[in-house]
């Protein structure tokens, strides 16, 4: 079984030594298990792909009727989060996911939702410079002129303006895997992922990236 990523929560970040004594930054991922509640494939679904599922507490009373429906099917226990990857070989339902389908060195993209900042003005949001601080000047942190008066009088469609900034989902792509610990399920990635602690993140491996011996 050869399944291309996995499910996890962001536990915060950390130090580890690399094998020349570099001091690297990392991001401690709480990966798996997980277990595979649904195969497709190109026969039946038009492309090959399973759908996997976290394992962790939940009420059944969280579970919906079509839900449970699924679960029982699949004969495995309700599960809160599901997510869809492609597999390379051989994947049946039932089958455990754990974080040791990745080697150090492996290359990685990382998908999570960013933090959300609120109503944030056009200097935070979009780094604008904003105007002078001295002589007078009334000019701060103002976006300026949002366009012009006599035409097209009105204001063009993606204007760079204030408003709600973070909480959208973001993929950092490339990244390395630094260090694997099978049996607490962590798995160590060298630099930062998206999202704050306890945060769910979606690990694939990349497309054309390189893979650990």
């Amino acid at each position: 079984m050869a399944i291309e990523g996995i499910i996890g929560k962001k536990v915060g970040m950390t130090q580890v030594f690399a094998e020349d004594g570099a001091l690297v930054p990392v991001t401690v991922i709480q990966a798996g298990p997980c277990l595979v509640v649904q195969k497709k494939t190109a026969d039946k679904d038009g492309y090959d792909a399973v759908q996997i599922g976290l394992v962790e507490k939940i009420s059944s009373r969280r579970v919906t009727s079509p839900m449970r429906g699924h679960f029982e099917k699949a004969g495995v226990q309700p599960v809160r989060t599901l997510a869809e990857f492609p597999y390379d070989g051989d994947a049946n339902v039932g089958d455990r996911v754990q974080v040791d389908i990745f080697k150090p060195g492996d290359s990685i993209d990382v998908v999570g939702q960013s933090k959300g900042k609120g109503f944030q003005g056009v200097v935070k949001r979009h780094h604008f410079k904003g105007g002078r601080a001295t002589h007078g000047s009334m000019f701060h942190r103002a976006p300026g002129s949002i366009g012009a008066s006599a035409f097209p009088s009105r204001v063009l469609k993606g204007m760079r303006m204030g408003g709600r900034m973070g909480g959208d989902q973001v993929t950092v792509k490339n990244l390395r895997v630094a260090k694997v610990d099978p049996e607490n399920n962590l798995l160590y990635v060298r630099g930062a992922v998206p999202g704050g602690k306890n945060g769910l993140v979606y690990v694939q491996f990349s497309k054309n990236g390189k893979r650990g011996e």
